[in-house]
């Protein structure tokens, strides 16, 4: 099994919540940033690391969100875990960059509203992720 973890990095604008999203070119997809876990490494310090090394941001882990089970390319299956995360103070939002480690992999990052994150993710599996962040939102502003 190969295991993996990544985030929904949000941020609350004018207009409604954006998420990240990222382009690979070796597989044509949008999905959330994510990547396997090195040997040792904790879910959480994987899921930091990735997103760091994918959008160029330090974020802060929120709560968790649905996992998602999947068989990779190599038809291994994969086990990749998220949390909804916020990028930390002092980071600028607006720098989305992969970083040298992350750039053979990633050559677009963006910021999408969830509606059009929805309409650019490539797997269902992704959108399965996006809407336990949207639903997270909707439980924190009841009563």
């Amino acid at each position: 099994m190969v295991r993996a973890a990544g985030g929904a990095v949000w941020r609350m604008v004018p207009w409604g919540t954006e998420v990240v999203v990222v382009h690979r070119p070796a597989y044509g997809d949008w999905t959330l940033p994510k990547g396997k876990a090195m040997v040792g490494e904790a879910d959480e310090e994987t899921a930091l690391r990735e997103v760091r090394e994918e959008t160029g941001l330090e974020c802060r882990l929120g709560p968790p969100l649905p996992s998602t089970t999947y068989r990779d390319a190599d038809k291994k299956l994969k086990v990749v875990r998220y949390w909804a995360m916020t990028v930390s103070v002092g980071q600028a939002v607006s720098d989305l960059q992969p970083t040298q480690a992350g750039s053979n992999e990633v050559d677009q990052v963006r910021w999408a509203s969830l509606d059009e994150a929805r309409k650019l993710l490539t797997y269902p599996r992704d959108v399965v992720v996006l809407d336990a962040l949207e639903a997270h939102f909707a439980r924190r502003a009841l009563p």
